[in-house]
């Protein structure tokens, strides 16, 4: 389902609502497998399993509808991805998307950079609004004219038509990746990327796709060696040089590229010291880095574990300036999420665009948002049921124990299916989006 939107510039958790506007559009039956707003906000992709990518684009103000600046309209779609067959591996490589990341815009087209688990591709995504007609070699239906027929030179005139978008591949970038792609991330030269696997990172130049180079790489002589792998890696907001990656170990590593050509040896290292009070068997597996994120300003960054958002200053490795708890009512119940393999999900988080708040996703469709200068935190739901155009979300509570109170939910009615792994937040407003497994919901800040 689709849910238009309107912003306003202050922050206040709980005055979330669904906008006026077209009632919520139906989606494909494919999940949504990642969303993302370009840098001015005025466009947002979305990728699905199916490998199909779809643009929705920011309706603008005008005088006869007030309220239609903040509805998001669909704008393009097209098959990025297709289903391969790895002949010399016997095995299926899926369309599904894994990320998608605009390039900033330098002219009227607009370039994004969409992967699978092995193919990177840039899109360019472009209007066309006029035809060329009048041909001298061609006749107006396209048939080739006959040279001896043509007794007059005509000059090809411009005439108007419907609007068309048109996406088209420029580049493909394969062949680099052994292992899955988890991360891609455009560099602010706006000149190179980073694309990285389970076990190696490569840097490549967007004009060149027959070659990239390693600048990390992993891999142990013995592959039975292994205990750690790359969850995640992005590159500094202003600095070309600066990018991180995170480990399934919970430890995140920022390197410089000034340094050496090969950045295995890091330049900081960032872990937070084990309480050995909490130790389970669970311990490592929930501590594994799913998702880590720049802030616009680049001094700091946050990772995503299992149970928790952490903000680290870039200017301390050895521990978190700030923890918050996304649901630690489920630590109880590791033992059932091992079972139905839902302690493997792979949540991610991303920054307000004054880097003041953040979101992340959680189960039951739920969704929190924390205030990094009130230390308030909210809980809202995705759902059919709070999409009314204009309805204000009600905060939701989890009950933990004890007698439930009547608004509160019980931890044991939780549906662990219905979950929120992808959220977006506008560049500039309080505009997000939310990919509840089929259905993308778009919220903005009520405006009184």
């Amino acid at each position: 389902s689709l849910g238009a939107a309107r912003s306003s510039p202050s922050l206040r958790l709980g005055q979330w609502c669904m906008s006026e506007g077209d009632p919520p559009m139906e989606s494909r039956a494919d999940i949504i497998s990642t969303v993302e707003f370009n840098y001015s906000g005025d466009l947002l992709a979305t990728g699905d399993k199916g490998g199909r990518v779809v643009i929705f684009q920011r309706e603008q103000e005008n005088k006869s509808r007030p309220h239609s600046r903040g509805e998001y309209n669909v704008y393009s779609t097209f098959q990025s991805h297709e289903p391969e067959f790895d002949y010399l591996k016997s095995l299926e490589i899926e369309e599904k998307i894994n990320k998608i990341r605009w390039l900033p815009q330098q002219n009227a087209a607009h370039f994004l950079l969409s992967t699978n688990d092995k193919t990177i591709k840039l899109w360019k995504i472009s209007e066309r609004d006029k035809r060329a007609e009048g041909y001298n070699l061609k006749d107006e239906d396209g048939r080739l004219r006959d040279p001896f027929r043509i007794t007059a030179l005509r000059v090809p005139i411009l005439k108007p038509m419907d609007l068309m978008v048109e996406a088209s591949p420029r580049r493909i970038f394969a062949n680099a990746h052994t292992y899955h792609i988890n991360s891609i991330s455009v560099n602010s030269d706006h000149e190179t990327y980073l694309s990285a696997d389970d076990l190696r990172i490569n840097l490549w130049h967007l004009e060149i796709t027959d070659r990239s180079f390693n600048i990390v790489d992993i891999k142990p002589a013995n592959m039975e060696e292994l205990t750690e792998v790359i969850t995640a890696a992005e590159f500094h907001p202003h600095h070309c040089n600066v990018f991180v990656y995170s480990s399934s170990k919970g430890t995140i590593r920022l390197c410089d590229m000034r340094s050496s050509a090969l950045c295995d040896r890091h330049s900081k290292f960032f872990e937070e010291p084990e309480d050995p009070s909490s130790r389970s068997f669970f311990s490592e597996i929930i501590s594994s880095i799913s998702d880590v994120k720049f802030s616009h300003s680049g001094r700091y960054m946050m990772t995503r574990d299992y149970l928790s958002v952490k903000v680290w200053d870039l200017n301390m490795e050895n521990r978190p300036v700030e923890t918050y708890q996304v649901h630690e009512y489920l630590r109880s119940k590791l033992c059932s999420l091992y079972e139905n393999d839902c302690i493997f999900d792979k949540f991610e988080c991303c920054w307000n665009g004054s880097d003041s708040a953040i979101m992340t996703g959680s189960y039951n469709n739920f969704f929190r948002m924390f205030d990094r200068n009130t230390r308030r935190d909210i809980t809202l739901e995705a759902s059919r049921e709070s999409s009314k155009p204009r309805a204000i979300l009600k905060p939701r509570k989890v009950c933990t124990g004890g007698k439930r109170k009547k608004d509160e939910i019980s931890v044991d009615s939780l549906d662990f299916n219905k979950k929120i792994l992808h959220t977006a937040w506008h560049p500039m407003e309080n505009i997000i989006a939310v990919a509840a497994t089929n259905n993308l919901y778009i919220f903005q800040d009520k405006i009184n």
